[in-house]
């Protein structure tokens, strides 16, 4: 076959491909767009890839029509070298046709649209946050939970929130002016029968983390009420996909750095559920959240006696030292040292000693572990020495190897 000698200035810089929408940056390179915009909005770079001069994410990228047209006429000239001739693309999505979408929220169809739009690529995401269709959409679910009415459009507009990136700075004020958008989203996940259920309460999670993480932390978690935690014990018994059970640990150990909200998660709860959750043995970073809410919750006496309420407490923490990471060793040690300081009845002791608790804890100081980590250990140790030492099951040699017995 022939060799085709392609024009070099057909040639995009970055692909190396001859390009199908050229466009001209402001420092006067031409780029295929989908290459120039994946290299500014994904790969998150801010000069020109050859000229090395400043290129912001937010400048104009100049559709350069007659090269476009040379392409073309190329193409059509190699056909029969078995050259395809490239579509003249259709025009980037502007501000102003997003707007005139808005005008139309009350038919489905505009939800579906401005969802693929957000799904297609940044531009149009940089594109829809301008003409601020997260506020849109955000008043949208606020509606139907003022009107008691799931409106076909709520998966996509959940969806779209998840899609379109709003700066971290913008989330209080937007929280702020839509303070209704957390008991909306609490609604939406108490509701039964929802189409698509699964999926629209797994973006309704995640855009729960988004606002507990990036809004106003804490005028966020000093609003929430007992109902809210017990929507969220509902969602972890019955389960949503692995992306929401996440979403919602996050939710949960974040409400649980406040002593109002860990009385109301223990009443609802919470305690029960998330050791349940553990004892499915769980991926690493689910164990993290787990042990981490576990620890927040055995900081209080009723946190405590739920957690020895489950007869497979113990056991599930025990067992998860040394196990998955130093972060979950932290918490599982703390746990045990605030149930044998606070709540260690003998019973509860022999309990400990069962489970292997006891071992794990000599086993501890034998690892490479950070200090105060093993400091905590020995403290147990020493505490609880003289009721253990009579039982077969204490791991004596383990103990005297690090104390004078």
């Amino acid at each position: 076959m022939e060799e085709i000698e392609v024009p070099q200035y057909f040639i995009c810089p970055i692909s190396l491909q001859i390009m199908n929408d050229p466009v001209t940056a402001i420092t006067g390179i031409t780029y295929d767009r989908e290459s120039i915009e994946q290299w500014l909005f994904n790969n998150k770079n801010s000069t020109c890839p050859v000229s090395k001069q400043l290129l912001p994410r937010d400048s104009d990228l100049t559709p350069n029509h007659t090269l476009r047209r040379l392409i073309q006429a190329w193409c059509t000239q190699n056909a029969s070298l078995g050259i395809v001739r490239i579509p003249t693309p259709k025009p980037p999505l502007n501000t102003l046709q997003v707007l005139k979408l808005l005008k139309h929220l009350h038919h489905h169809k505009t939800f579906v649209q401005l969802e693929l739009l957000a799904v297609e690529n940044d531009r149009n995401k940089k594109c829809l946050l301008e003409a601020e269709v997260p506020r849109a959409m955000i008043i949208f679910i606020i509606n139907c939970y003022r009107n008691n009415h799931i409106q076909k459009g709520l998966q996509e507009a959940l969806s779209i929130l998840q899609f379109v990136k709003i700066p971290k700075k913008e989330w209080p004020l937007l929280v702020k002016d839509h303070d209704q958008i957390m008991d909306s989203l609490a609604w939406i996940l108490c509701r039964e029968g929802l189409e698509n259920s699964v999926a629209v309460k797994s973006h309704a999670l995640l855009l729960l983390k988004k606002i507990i993480n990036k809004g106003d932390t804490c005028h966020v978690l000093e609003r929430l009420k007992p109902e809210f935690f017990e929507t969220m014990v509902k969602i972890l018994r019955h389960g949503v996909t692995q992306q929401g059970t996440s979403a919602a640990l996050h939710v949960l150990l974040s409400a649980s750095s406040s002593t109002r909200n860990r009385i109301m998660m223990v009443e609802a709860g919470v305690v029960h559920e998330v050791v349940e959750i553990e004892m499915g043995a769980p991926e690493k970073r689910v164990t993290e959240l787990t042990l981490a809410i576990l620890f927040h919750l055995c900081c209080c006496a009723n946190g405590r006696a739920k957690f020895l309420s489950h007869e497979g407490a113990i056991a599930v923490v025990t067992e998860r030292i040394l196990k998955v990471s130093a972060a979950v060793d932290d918490r599982a040690v703390f746990v045990l040292a605030m149930v044998a300081k606070f709540s260690g009845t003998k019973v509860v002791l022999q309990e400990m000693l069962k489970a292997g608790s006891m071992a794990k804890l000599c086993m501890v100081l034998q690892a490479d572990r950070a200090k105060y980590l093993k400091d905590k250990a020995m403290e147990i140790l020493k505490e609880h020495s003289e009721l253990w030492s009579d039982s077969p099951c204490f791991p004596r040699s383990s103990f005297c190897a690090y104390v004078p017995y």
